[in-house]
């Protein structure tokens, strides 16, 4: 029930933080921020340190509705929490965490996201402790951080980049709900290797896929971003793979929103792994995918379906298939891309060609009851939550909040 569930609350957190030339300092009426600007290349990245006894420092996680690593780290001896999110150049905080020092807080240029740019500001660092992994010195940029990229009612306080997890291999087991870091070029497992490092133009873990026979790269390797896969118009166009039936779905950055395709594929492979029958999302035209020069993105929705080790120092990723890997994925069958909003669910998104879109069901509308039953806060891990994928031909009673009702006949529409 557990798997399903991320489709039916499919919150695409990506979240991709790309330095650019700095912003202009804020004006003297801005609170947040000091008027001193530093460039990413002046600033100080701090002395990493990994424990020797780093490989029994297991780190323990849930996965958000969203599909991200949540856990729990220190920055300057505070716990916060934390998203494990390798498509992020530099690691953010949020401007809301109890975690920032407004006092120390300075303008720290811009970001692309999806939905456009956001600025960021910079905070410096004491300690960073990340299971047996320790920083002295640096520090995190800081922005906007909702809680809807988590697909969470509750935001998270950091998303943990590149910058800090790059040094080292990263060992991600989904099955046990646990990662750690360890040395560059040790090989913990057995699995099947793909292409790994990370750019040096966007500061990011990359690799390949190769779909319709055809390869596309670069790919980012983004373990924050809850999807499958997501390639890009020309990529899906190059692919030849068109005559396959397609819906939409959304997708939730720093910067707002943007609208995909989507579409289930027979085939495709991550260095010498195959898989089938895959999620895929297609980005518009000129899409964030293309925007930051890159063929698409591989997140979490993906590899959590195996053991991932991640190791751009090796120059690999090697995947170990999980108890999941080979099951189909979850398709929706009410064409209802929904939230959660304490007692109830907003509709995010209505699919394009399903069901929900067929019976005039919109944007916003917000869902009490299904089939009579309250939504209660464990919704996201109950079995109530598993009707937007349900079997086609089942009946589903929904009570808006505004006191109305309306049935929804589940089907298949792609």
């Amino acid at each position: 029930m557990r798997r399903a569930l991320f489709a039916l609350v499919p919150l695409i957190a990506v979240l991709f933080v790309s330095a650019r030339e700095p912003a202009p300092a804020p004006s003297p009426a801005d609170s947040t921020a000091n008027s001193t600007v530093i460039s990413p290349a002046a600033r100080d990245r701090g002395t990493y340190t990994l424990a020797p006894d780093a490989e029994a420092r297991w780190i323990p996680f849930d996965l958000t509705p969203g599909n991200q690593i949540r856990f729990t780290m220190q920055i300057d001896g505070r716990d916060v929490t934390a998203i494990l999110d390798t498509g992020v150049s530099y690691s953010l905080l949020a401007k809301a965490s109890p975690a920032v020092d407004t006092a120390k807080l300075v303008a720290g240029g811009s970001a692309t996201a999806i939905g456009g740019s956001v600025a960021l500001g910079w905070m410096p660092t004491r300690s960073v402790a990340l299971g047996g992994l320790a920083r002295t010195g640096g520090g995190v940029t800081v922005a906007d951080l909702p809680a809807i990229a988590t697909g969470s009612a509750s935001a998270v306080d950091l998303l943990v980049g590149a910058d800090m997890l790059a040094g080292h291999a990263l060992d991600i087991d989904y099955a046990a709900k646990r990662f750690r870091l360890l040395r560059s070029g040790r090989l913990p497992f057995k699995g099947e290797t793909a292409p790994l490092r990370v750019s040096t133009e966007r500061s990011v873990y990359e690799s390949a896929i190769t779909l319709g026979g055809r390869r596309l790269a670069p790919i980012v390797v983004d373990t924050g971003d809850g999807s499958s896969i997501t390639i890009t118009t020309p990529g899906w166009q190059a692919a030849n793979l068109t005559a396959l039936r397609t819906t939409s779905a959304i997708s939730f950055g720093l910067a707002g929103a943007a609208v995909s395709g989507l579409a289930i594929v027979p085939e495709l492979r991550v260095g010498e792994m195959i898989a089938h029958d895959a999620e895929v999302r297609i980005e518009p035209a000129g899409g964030f995918s293309q925007a930051i020069g890159t063929a698409g993105r591989i997140g979490s929705g993906f590899l959590q379906n195996y053991r991932v080790l991640l190791d751009p120092g090796a120059r690999r990723m090697i995947l170990s298939r999980g108890p999941r890997a080979d099951l189909p994925p979850p398709r929706s069958t009410s064409g209802l891309l929904i939230g959660i909003e304490k007692d109830r669910l907003k509709v995010l998104h209505v699919m394009r060609d399903g069901p929900a879109a067929a019976t005039g069901w919109k944007d916003g509308d917000l869902i009490c009851t299904i089939d009579g039953t309250p939504i209660r806060a464990d919704y996201p891990t109950s079995p109530i939550a598993a009707w937007t994928a349900d079997k086609p031909g089942r009946v589903v009673t929904l009570g808006l909040c505004d006191g109305t009702t309306r049935t929804l006949e589940l089907t298949h529409f792609y």
